[in-house]
């Protein structure tokens, strides 16, 4: 286990409130209980967890830095202890892949991935794909997820009442493109797992304009509460929206900007609690959106990007209140540099396993584009909440 100083410069912390717990931290990946076949590269990062039939299941992509290259691989291994790890299959095609999803329903595990171009300098999305897992190591040939959507990527998949969800977005090379064009966030269901159609009637897009990775949670009372990284900026300004929709009506999406950017977001509750799961920039103000507003949309979303990129970065805890559609810091989960890409899975009442992607967590406070450049690991933590 390593031991680290984890930095927390909280509301909760101030007010003396009682924070979670990290316990357990560990390095899995590179690790001496992965398969031979398994050949981690400098980068390790984007990554899913799900359990399917009595194990644990880890997508992770590797490759020779964070930046998109045809010597990319996504590795699938399966455990049931997290010590030793069992090979359950590779996907390689000479370009980049990234966003692996899993998703276990109905006693069936898939894996959706997204495939990039192999350009170091621009972010190129082909179109994303859908496999099933047919037994140890043994995988579907994947066939296109969501065709007809060109560039479609997927966020988070879950099933909420025995119903699968999965969030999504298209457009995202309109962002670094800087041409204005709007980003469409899907929200989908299906019947089979491998054809997805609007999970409200008619209606797939959730929202439209700068949003793009998104993740949701339903409260107890129906209502749905999202969090979008809003990179490419909209009329209410850059950085995140916050947004809530109605138990009647989930399409009348009410949102407001935040200007901080929580990228790679991951929504869960916790005793009725919305917590949320993003990197935060490690600034005075944390602010993406620097309210340079005398320049055109075009300058403040590349200016914002250069400005973003030369600050170190931590994946961070914060707290969704869905009445106010504000978002409070709780604490720093041991990570820097280049890092924030968390998966979880309830382990109890009060506790989570996560796992995430960091710069080595003991090493040197980078900027994010040194960490981008440098090693990164694959973590696994306990976040453990009072009781």
């Amino acid at each position: 286990m390593l031991s680290v100083f984890l930095a927390c410069t909280s509301p909760a912390a101030d007010s003396g409130a009682s924070l979670p717990e990290i316990r357990d931290l560990a390095v899995v990946v590179p690790g001496d209980g992965l398969p031979a076949s398994v050949v981690p590269q400098d980068a390790n990062n984007n990554l899913d967890i799900v359990m399917h039939d009595g194990r644990m299941f880890l997508a992770f992509r590797t490759a020779p830095s964070h930046f998109a290259s045809a010597e990319t691989v996504l590795y699938v291994v399966s455990t049931t202890d997290e010590q030793t790890w069992r090979y359950e299959g590779e996907f390689a095609m000479n370009t980049d892949l990234r966003e692996p999803r899993f998703l276990s329903w109905d006693g069936r595990l898939f894996l959706y991935f997204a495939e990039l171009g192999d350009n170091i300098a621009d972010f190129e999305p082909h179109g994303s794909w859908a496999s099933e897992w047919k037994g140890e190591a043994a995988w579907s040939e994947p066939v296109p997820l969501m065709a007809d959507e060109a560039g479609f990527i997927p966020w988070r998949t879950r099933t909420i009442d025995g119903v699968p969800h999965l969030i999504g977005y298209t457009g995202g090379e309109n962002i670094y493109d800087l041409n204005g064009v709007p980003l469409s966030i899907f929200l989908l269901t299906t019947s089979d797992g491998f054809a997805w159609d609007a999970l409200m009637t008619g209606q797939p897009v959730l929202d439209e304009g700068g949003g793009s990775e998104a993740d949701f949670a339903i409260l107890d009372d129906g209502r749905m509460v999202v969090v979008e990284r809003d990179e490419a900026g909209s009329q209410l300004g850059w950085g995140s929206r916050i947004c809530v929709a109605p138990a009647d009506d989930w399409s009348d999406l009410q949102c407001v900007n935040d200007p901080r950017k929580y990228d790679s977001p991951l929504v869960f509750q916790q005793d009725g609690t919305v917590y949320l799961i993003g990197r935060r920039n490690l600034t005075e103000t944390g602010h993406y959106d620097l309210g340079m507003d005398d320049l055109s949309a075009g300058e403040q979303t590349l200016q914002y990007e250069l400005d973003y990129w030369q600050h170190p970065k931590r994946c961070s805890l914060w707290r969704v209140d869905p009445d106010a559609l504000e978002v409070s810091l709780v604490l720093d989960l041991p990570s820097r540099g280049d890092t924030c890409f968390a998966s979880a899975i309830r382990q109890s009442e009060t506790e989570w396993l996560v796992y995430n992607y960091s710069s080595p967590v003991d090493g040197a406070d980078v900027s994010w584009l040194e960490g981008q450049q440098g090693e990164t690991f694959i973590y696994r933590m306990i976040l453990a909440f009072p009781e």
